[in-house]
């Protein structure tokens, strides 16, 4: 008995090749989707600003922590420390390059009375840091030797330099990573602490209401 040459019947053993390469054309353009993909992720994190990495510590009460001062030096660093007046946390290191850039516009800031800056010492040798503070000066109204980095990761520091303004009740409300430059100082850094000390604004309104800008009196 002949078999029907039906459409059905011609169709089938067609099809499967024609199956076969789109499979073919699919598994050969997926390394190259994924490839483009990673591309294009890479070049947003390389035009990304690094310094805006935010930080989920805004607006919340610094970490409990206590620290023994840095070698040579009598005051300590602790949470309770950190209230009662506006104050900048700076984490340094004596290894930090960047570190170096930042330091005499500390070192000028200190001169002028203008806010408490404490410093955190991230993951140094006693002596080093010693000799750091001696040799370039030091800013610092109390240090805190971070010897291990624990504390340091509870403040999410991604690395070094970083400096955080906390207000007179003990929360967070600015972080920049890198090292503070003097538009940054004048633009953000002094507005900020001028908002702070202003009785009639709350930690949360100054959160969201700095903007870069300039100062009443500018840094010099």
């Amino acid at each position: 008995m002949a078999v029907a040459n039906t459409p059905e019947a011609a169709g089938a053993p067609a099809s499967r090749p024609l199956h076969a390469a789109r499979r073919f054309r699919l598994l050969f353009l997926m390394p190259a989707v994924v490839f483009v993909g990673l591309m294009l992720a890479f070049g947003i994190s390389l035009n990304r600003d690094p310094s805006s990495v935010p930080s989920p510590l805004i607006g919340k009460p610094v970490p409990e922590f206590s620290l023994a001062p840095v070698k040579e030096r009598s005051l300590s660093l602790s949470t309770a420390d950190l209230r009662g007046d506006v104050s900048l946390v700076n984490v340094f290191a004596s290894w930090c390059v960047a570190c170096r850039e930042e330091h005499p516009l500390l070192m000028r800031m200190k001169k002028q009375g203008l806010v408490p800056i404490h410093g955190l010492n991230y993951k140094d040798k006693p002596d080093d840091a010693a000799r750091w503070l001696d040799t370039m000066g030091d800013p610092y109204t109390r240090t805190g030797a971070d010897l291990d980095g624990r504390v340091a990761i509870d403040w999410g520091v991604y690395g070094v330099p970083e400096t955080f303004v906390v207000d007179r009740q003990g929360h967070i409300v600015f972080k920049h990573i890198g090292p503070v430059s003097l538009p940054l100082l004048e633009g953000t850094i002094l507005p900020l602490i001028a908002k702070l000390r202003d009785s009639g604004s709350s930690a949360d309104e100054t959160v969201h209401q700095v903007t870069p800008g300039g100062s009443d009196a500018p840094f010099r």
